[in-house]
């Protein structure tokens, strides 16, 4: 008779049920995050006498008549519709109310992972690139946020609240960059964090990528692109320095407008106490650009002083 009363009374009151502030029940906790395959236990008390009380779910459904108190419980719950319902039949008005449990069933990705868009390689500066981060069966999207880092500093912030799925799903974030020389051996990398509220656990879980080492072509550099002045005393030495950054690393070539006594190869600085008086003109050079700078070499005599 238990069942068929069961129904009677549910078929009964299908059209008086009520639930939020005028139900009489109450459910503790009233909001649970639940991992994946983890086990959950939730209560339901009547704060009034009861006829029946019970929950309606796909799991684990249970029921009883006239106790205050009834729990549902799942050992390992993998089911990502699950909307368990505790529901009470009373004997006074309303004769039928409703509680929804408030369950989040998370799971962290299987990966994160980055890489450029279109381009394989090196970047060069000043021109702009695409990253894409790619985050693999993560659950519930709408409680992701995707925080991009360029080296330990936080760039970017991509929400995706407006989506509803609770089941895993991929999704994907794109930074924009327009790299600059400065930035050559930064490391790039994207991490998906659940925010899942106070009732998750805390910290909120977090996946990482592997970093993307960002290598940055950039034309030769002089750190002083001016021509220089030096003066030449017999028999005393002279040092033109050329040195330029640039990646790739600059190539070194030497003209002259006088005969170079010294074979001079690739080779950033000269240092020479046998350079004639005239103007030496350093060129470096990188895939991208080349770049000259000259040295103005002038005679003086030893010990007179200039007026």
């Amino acid at each position: 008779m238990g069942n068929n009363f069961l129904t009677w009374i549910l078929l009964l009151c299908t059209f008086c049920s009520v639930s939020g502030e005028g139900c009489s029940l109450i459910l503790k906790p009233s909001r649970v995050v639940v991992g994946f395959g983890e086990s959950v236990s939730v209560s339901c008390e009547a704060a009034r006498p009861v006829r029946v009380l019970g929950w309606e779910s796909a799991i684990s459904a249970s029921h009883t008549q006239e106790d205050r108190s009834v729990q549902w419980k799942v050992d390992s719950l993998i089911d990502w519709i699950e909307e368990p319902i505790c529901y009470g039949v009373f004997f006074t008005a309303p004769k039928q109310c409703e509680e929804k449990l408030n369950l989040v069933l998370y799971k962290t990705p299987d990966s994160v992972s980055i890489r450029q868009v279109n381009h394989t390689g090196p970047m060069v500066a000043g021109k702009e690139y695409q990253l894409l981060c790619e985050v693999q069966n993560i659950a519930p999207v709408q409680y992701l946020s995707l925080r991009w880092y360029r080296g330990q500093t936080e760039v970017y912030n991509h929400s995706f609240s407006d989506l509803t799925s609770s089941s895993p799903v991929q999704v994907s974030s794109i930074l924009v960059i327009t790299p600059t020389k400065a930035e050559n051996g930064v490391q790039y990398k994207c991490v998906a964090e659940l925010e899942l509220g106070p009732e998750g656990p805390q910290p909120p879980p977090t996946v990482s990528s592997e970093p993307l080492n960002a290598s940055v072509y950039f034309p030769p550099t002089f750190l002083s692109p001016e021509p220089e002045i030096l003066d030449s005393i017999l028999g005393g030495e002279i040092i033109l320095n050329c040195t330029a950054t640039g990646n790739p690393t600059p190539i070194y070539s030497w003209q002259s407008s006088v005969p170079m006594q010294e074979r001079v190869e690739n080779e950033a600085t000269v240092t020479s106490s046998s350079l004639l008086p005239g103007t030496y003109t350093c060129t470096a050079s990188n895939t991208l650009e080349k770049k000259s700078k000259q040295f103005i070499v002038k005679a003086k005599t030893k010990g007179r002083r200039e007026k």
